[in-house]
């Protein structure tokens, strides 16, 4: 059975369909194209430079525990995360702390003796530059030097 339609009537639901389906669009691309500054820039990501033995991971995960990470806000000078909210240049000097303490995987040597952290308050994204320093390790068996494996691993003064 074939349904007759006039042309006026094709023509009208044409329209319609289009006028619907550009205001859906357009609701989409204003949602989508919004960035939300009422929290304040995001951090985005971490960039981590100079480091050669010492994994990304345990370096990202210590700077990560003084809350610049993903989830974390910058609004201002303050850094609001989940849990709390304190002074951009505080978690600054506590990440600079945390990764000096990241150690080799395995060891308990922690070669990194410089960290630079800058943050940029534009974008969110955290560049960390490391320093790592070989000189005062020895895996020779004196005290103060480093066992790998199953030994005793002692601190490097």
């Amino acid at each position: 059975m074939l349904i007759k339609v006039r042309r006026d009537t094709l023509i009208i639901l044409l329209l319609a369909f289009l006028l619907i389906f550009s205001g859906r669009l357009l609701t989409y691309v204003a949602f989508a194209s919004t960035i939300e500054q009422e929290q304040g820039i995001p951090i985005t990501g971490i960039q981590i430079k100079g480091n050669d033995v010492i994994p990304l991971e345990t370096i990202k995960a210590n700077i990560a525990s003084s809350g610049l990470r993903e989830g974390s806000y910058i609004d201002g000078d303050m850094l609001r995360t989940s849990k709390r909210t304190l002074p951009l240049s505080e978690a600054i000097d506590d990440a600079q702390t945390y990764a000096k303490n990241s150690v080799i995987p395995g060891t308990t040597a922690m070669p990194i003796v410089a960290v630079d952290i800058k943050v940029d308050n534009e974008t969110g994204i955290v560049t960390v530059t490391v320093v790592e320093d070989f000189n005062k390790v020895s895996l020779d068996g004196t005290p103060g030097s480093i066992f790998i494996g199953s030994h005793i691993k002692e601190a490097v003064n």
